[in-house]
């Protein structure tokens, strides 16, 4: 897509001018390491920056999708007309004598901003280590993760230990906003139903001994290691497949025998049902296919219509029409399924 001559005047003087890119691969910026190139592309560092880009898009009416870490994503294999904003503000401040930790949304929350307040023995997002987000993403999500072991007895969630957030209005107003303004749920936040852009937030925290600390987040690592495939090795977005209260996507998935199925380079891992990997090569067209094949596989056996909770950025080519494949799991390899079983 073209950029009229005033957008990209427009674009450079919100930003440091070198940073407007065209035809950038988008795929080295998504945890599944899949997809085309960006039309344009823009890094932004710093909240006012992002405030700026925003208010540009808006004023010359540019299709735009804001990226941060690239988890729970597809990227299609023909790309992502008009711009992509890569959000990449990562300012933080502390103020360690009222338990405050402020940091713009494109912030790492692990390693970047978990290891900040734990080293400064503040308790409220060791919970979260491992989970691959930016601040952004865990308000637009309300990050959530299992309560401390060994009780693991409720869900913890970002929401809890948000003090205050700034955001950039649908309407182009910049303000302060607390909780409530975002009326957050399960995997919901008001951000799903508005253009309301988080530029930064503040987190309340509060004083705790930082081995503790640590010990929740080695419990943590270990207990995502044992269900989760490494990102580095076997690239992912996390589960596929929306949450099914009292039954679970991933048993329904392991029950019909799909765990190991691969068309092209795509994957369902064993080590976790819900979760498919690339398992080299992939593409979004094959990640396409296997969603649709294990879709098909699991209403024909069990009637239940899985939905997806990841989001396809861009435009995809049909499905890849490979036939699917059966790849034996290691046997030294126990997954998430059964170590469930095994604790029952």
């Amino acid at each position: 897509m073209p950029l009229s001559p005033s957008s990209r005047r427009a674009l450079d003087a919100a930003t440091d001018a070198a940073s407007l890119q065209q035809d950038v691969p988008l795929a080295p910026f998504t945890t599944f390491g899949v997809g085309g190139a960006a039309d344009w592309y823009v890094a932004v560092r710093s909240a006012d920056e992002l405030a700026q880009v925003l208010r540009v898009v808006r004023e010359h009416d540019l299709p735009a999708f804001l990226l941060g870490t690239g988890a729970n994503v597809i990227v299609g294999d023909r790309g992502v007309r008009g711009l992509v904003i890569h959000n990449q503000a990562r300012h933080t401040r502390l103020d360690a004598g009222t338990g405050r930790l402020w940091a713009e949304s494109g912030a790492i929350m692990y390693p970047d901003l978990i290891e900040q307040a734990v080293s400064a023995g503040l308790s409220g997002l060791e919970h979260y280590v491992g989970i691959p987000s930016t601040v952004g993403g865990a308000l637009w999500q309300n990050l959530h993760f299992l309560s401390p072991p060994p009780e693991r007895e409720r869900t913890m969630f970002i929401e809890e230990v948000l003090h205050s957030a700034d955001v950039l209005t649908e309407t182009g107003e910049r303000k302060t906003v607390g909780v409530d303004f975002f009326n957050f749920g399960y995997d919901y936040s008001v951000l799903h139903d508005r253009e309301d852009v988080v530029l930064a937030a503040t987190f309340q925290l509060e004083a705790a001994p930082e081995e503790r600390l640590r010990e929740i987040m080695d419990a943590n690592l270990q207990w995502r290691a044992e269900r989760h495939p490494p990102l580095d090795t076997e690239p992912s977005a996390g589960s596929i497949f929306k949450k099914i209260e009292g039954i679970g996507a991933g048993r329904l998935i392991d029950d019909c025998g799909l765990k190991g199925t691969r068309i092209g380079g795509a994957m369902v891992t064993h080590r976790h049902a819900n979760i498919f990997v690339n398992a080299g090569g992939a593409t979004a067209a094959d990640l396409c296919a296997l969603i649709d094949h294990v879709r098909t596989v699991v209403e024909r056996e069990t009637g239940y219509r899985l939905e997806t909770e990841i989001d396809f950025v861009g435009e995809f080519a049909p499905p890849t029409d490979t036939a699917p494949m059966h790849t034996p799991k290691d046997p030294d390899l126990v997954s998430a399924e059964e170590r469930a079983r095994q604790r029952a």
